[in-house]
């Protein structure tokens, strides 16, 4: 744990813009895009409102890089299962 002190995240705006992404979110599932514009888009949307929550709620932000790599581990996967979910279109 780092011993440097920091500010407090602005929990409020965060969770705005997260209310604002899920929103969003729902705009895209009910519009008339073209199927992988709109999964694209959703997939966009979903990893920024994952790397906010992160960031600020995880407390990532004001972490050391060793855990930030601990973080990072899951993401390969996550590839691998776009990838698989693509490729059954």
């Amino acid at each position: 744990m780092s011993t440097e002190e920091h500010t407090h995240p602005p929990y409020m705006k965060i969770w705005g813009l997260l209310a604002a992404m899920m929103g969003l979110k729902v705009l895209v599932g009910v519009s008339s895009l073209p199927k992988p514009i709109a999964v694209a888009l959703l997939i966009i949307i979903s990893f920024s409102s994952a790397i906010l929550v992160a960031l600020y709620y995880m407390h990532l932000r004001f972490e050391t890089k060793k855990l930030w790599l601990l973080a990072l581990v899951p993401f390969p996967l996550i590839a691998i299962l776009i990838l698989t979910v693509i490729q059954e279109w």
